[in-house]
């Protein structure tokens, strides 16, 4: 009797078994079906650079303009939109998707600082379609580096700032366009217990002559990571800082001298009294949330330049690095209302993209008609020159056969059996 209950029940646990085990298993063949086939299936990837595929990260659906109507003080519309980002690690911002926010903000220039990658390591996807790229890499690999993106080609590109301990760490780029200059930087750190301050200090008097060299020329813009909270409305807890790098009082006034030389924090000039505005915050002790943080990244441009700007911007809700971008909006003659992410510039862009694809199309085919017109030529030219040659090749053999109607019959010779060459019944046989 028991052992009977007991095959009963062993076979209970087995059909419920391969039962459980057809139901996963149909679940699972029914989740492949639903995200579009089976697992075998490759998935389809997206061309190195193409922005296509890349949806707007859920945490920006509506919280931010990216096309905000805003004048200079002339009232003239912006048409360059420039950007500066310090992505704390290209590879990790990436993977994050938190870079797609780039494709819906379509900035004209990208300034990326500690990308923390050599050009020649750099992703493929994060080089975007559309844009002229250039790279400056630290000597040490996985160390600071960045990076511009810019849709016009600029006039010429530098890397560094001339002064060899200093341009070891690829921080500097500058890009020289018609109307200004672009310098996208990563100041260097002071340091934990702020070690590194009086090379720090070193490297502020050096920057800010480099820079005055520039703006000697044509005005100047300053985007990136300068590292200092320049004063105690720019960081979240100013007293328990002073001491600290990027908040020291050597930094702050390296910052004023470089204001006071003709320069201007173009965030401040247009919200001089606002606090919580800030561009980095530390991941420890849930600081963003509690917003927590610290203002080290600045548009800071010539005096002359102000004029031209429309708006200086925080994008505090974009994720993806421990700080977030900033944005410059400006009304740049030199860009001829070329921008397409201005207001207003998209159909002016594409009319514009479509009369140049016209005039490509236009100069294709006339270089093609012209191609086709040497090669008709070049063929005449040889038709001729065979036919002077087939005459000439004529005449020689009536020639020939001229002069062996005169000669008599030779006897054979040896040497004429050698060269293969005999003459019969008055014919040459050459």
């Amino acid at each position: 009797m028991l052992s009977v209950i007991l095959n009963t029940s062993l076979r209970a646990v087995h059909s419920l078994n391969i039962t459980s085990l057809q139901k996963i298993m149909a679940h699972k063949r029914s989740s492949s079906s639903q995200k579009g086939g089976s697992a075998s299936k490759k998935m389809k990837l997206s061309a190195p650079g193409s922005l296509d595929h890349m949806t707007l990260p859920e945490e920006l659906e509506g919280e931010i303009d990216f096309k905000p109507d805003c004048k200079t003080t002339d009232g003239l519309p912006w048409n360059l939109k420039i950007v500066s980002w310090n992505v704390n690690g290209i590879r990790a911002v990436l993977k994050s998707k938190k870079l797609h926010y780039l494709k819906f903000e379509d900035p004209d220039i990208v300034c990326l600082q500690e990308t923390k990658c050599a050009e020649e390591d750099f992703p493929e996807e994060a080089k975007f379609l559309g844009y002229h790229k250039y790279f400056n890499s630290a000597q040490k690999k996985g160390y600071s580096s960045t990076a511009v993106f810019s849709k016009v080609k600029p006039v010429s590109v530098t890397y560094g700032i001339d002064i060899p301990e200093h341009d070891n760490e690829g921080r500097v780029i500058t890009a020289e366009y018609e109307s200004f200059y672009l310098v996208n930087v990563y100041v260097p750190n002071s340091g934990q217990k702020t070690v590194r301050l009086p090379y720090r200090r070193k490297w502020n008097t050096d920057f800010l002559a480099y820079c005055q060299n520039l703006d000697s020329r044509k005005p100047v813009i300053v985007a990136g990571d300068l590292n200092v909270a320049h004063t105690e409305v720019d960081l979240a807890n100013p007293k328990t800082n002073t001491k600290n790098s990027g908040f020291t009082a050597e930094e702050r006034e390296d910052f004023t001298t470089w204001l006071d030389s003709g320069f201007v924090d173009s965030f401040r000039h247009f919200h001089p009294d606002q606090t919580g505005a800030y561009t980095f915050w530390t991941y420890m002790a849930n600081a963003r949330k509690r917003n927590v943080g610290w203002r080290i990244d600045y548009f800071v441009v010539s005096k002359r330049f102000v004029d031209r700007i429309a708006a200086s911007l925080i994008r505090e809700k974009v994720l993806g690095s421990d700080h977030c971008p900033i944005m410059l909006l400006c009304a740049d003659p030199g860009s001829n209302g070329t921008s397409t992410s201005g207001p207003g510039q998209k159909e002016e862009a594409s009319v514009e993209k479509e009369r140049a694809g016209e005039k490509e199309k236009k100069e294709e085919e006339e270089k093609k008609e012209q191609k086709k017109k040497e090669e008709e030529e070049k063929e005449e030219k040889e038709e001729d020159v065979e036919d002077k040659e087939k005459k000439e090749e004529n005449q020689e053999n009536i020639e020939n056969e001229k002069n062996v109607e005169n000669v008599e019959p030779k006897e054979e010779t040896e040497s004429s059996v050698k060269e293969g060459k005999t003459v019969e019944n008055g014919s040459n046989g050459s």
